[in-house]
């Protein structure tokens, strides 16, 4: 059984700034949002996976992913899952002895950048980069299945 652990924060777009050739373009959609099953199609550069993950419980929820040809995801993308999808680019930083994962939102989401970083327990303690704002891990409108649903572009200026 799988499960993911991760913390997500804002990023301080003044403070990070991405080599663009360093970035690999991602491309998600998601053939169910019910929070209790979200089941998600993604390319990431040249490969696919199909991701199934469970019911969010604080930062944990179980997560199961698979490998898929490119070319499925392709047509499940394009027929499959529900529009809009998610479009982003991925940069990945060393910090603290932890990989953070930086997504640079682009289409309907364009304007948002999210960093996260993968825990091997819920009390693991994490050295903060510099550039990362406020915690957003208990917000579920920055889940990328909300975004599907809900863009960020959407919101209204309070956010």
């Amino acid at each position: 059984m799988g499960t993911e652990i991760e913390r997500k924060f804002m990023v301080h777009p003044d403070a990070w700034h991405p080599d663009p050739a360093r970035g690999i373009p991602y491309r998600q959609g998601y053939l169910s949002t019910d929070p209790a099953r979200v089941v998600r199609v993604r390319t990431m550069g040249d490969s696919a996976a199909l991701t199934i993950k469970g019911r969010t419980q604080g930062i944990a929820r179980l997560e199961f992913e698979y490998a898929i040809p490119l070319a499925d995801a392709a047509i499940l993308l394009e027929q499959c899952c529900a529009r809009p999808l998610v479009e982003k680019r991925r940069y990945r930083e060393r910090h603290g002895g932890r990989i953070w994962a930086i997504d640079v939102f682009a289409g309907v989401n364009a304007g948002l950048v999210l960093a996260e970083v993968e825990l091997p327990s819920s009390s693991t303690p994490i050295v903060l980069p510099p550039w990362v704002g406020p915690e957003v891990s208990d917000d579920p409108r920055y889940f990328n299945s909300n975004l599907a649903r809900f863009p960020f572009n959407q919101w209204s200026p309070e956010r």
